[in-house]
């Protein structure tokens, strides 16, 4: 049974996937929120990955819905068979926050922060991940820099527009990010 129901294949404009690459540190979270905070009115579904820190040393990660709902994603006390460096992943919990994601004929578009080795872990999210990248709903997101296989055949599809983002670039590359998506909302109406 297709867990995503209620949306087709991308028919109406090309490149609709707009893929934000960087390394670690450059700002690509705070990138998306600003899209995010700009395209309110679209009612943008997804989440973004935020580090979780104590006394200013890095705990683990947290996933922050765009409903206002979070979950831990990620924590170096959490037990799991998953890891991702010194980070135990909450595959389990990942997998239920997707459940209360819902994507259906009325999404306007979707944002993923991100699409990277902790979330990859979970069929789930590879089947959304997919499903949106097929579909007619517009995706933003984040993807690693680095990795072959999965990553590096959705980085490299003909529907994705790849924004690779640099220190040099991160205040220009908001607005055009913006000027596209706008495009592509404006081309589904």
């Amino acid at each position: 049974m297709d867990p995503y129901p209620g949306y087709g294949r991308c028919g109406f404009v090309r490149n609709k996937n707009i893929l934000i690459t960087a390394w670690p540190g450059t700002g690509k979270t705070t990138l998306v929120l600003k899209l995010a905070a700009a395209l309110a009115s679209s009612n943008p579904v997804g989440f973004t990955t935020l580090e979780v820190r104590k006394d200013g040393i890095r705990q683990g990660f947290e996933l922050n819905g765009f409903d206002g709902s979070s979950r831990i994603l990620a924590d170096i006390h959490l037990k799991s068979t998953f890891h991702v460096g010194k980070y135990g992943v909450n595959v389990q919990g990942f997998e239920e926050y997707l459940e209360t994601i819902r994507i259906g004929s009325g999404t306007q578009i979707a944002i993923i922060d991100e699409i990277g080795k902790m979330e990859w872990f979970s069929p789930r999210f590879r089947s959304l991940v997919n499903h949106l990248l097929a579909s007619d709903v517009p995706l933003i997101a984040t993807i690693a820099m680095k990795g072959n296989g999965d990553f590096a055949r959705i980085r490299t599809r003909e529907d994705v527009r790849l924004h690779t983002l640099t220190r040099e670039n991160r205040d220009r590359l908001g607005e055009e990010i913006l000027r596209e998506i706008r495009a592509i909302l404006g081309s589904k109406e």
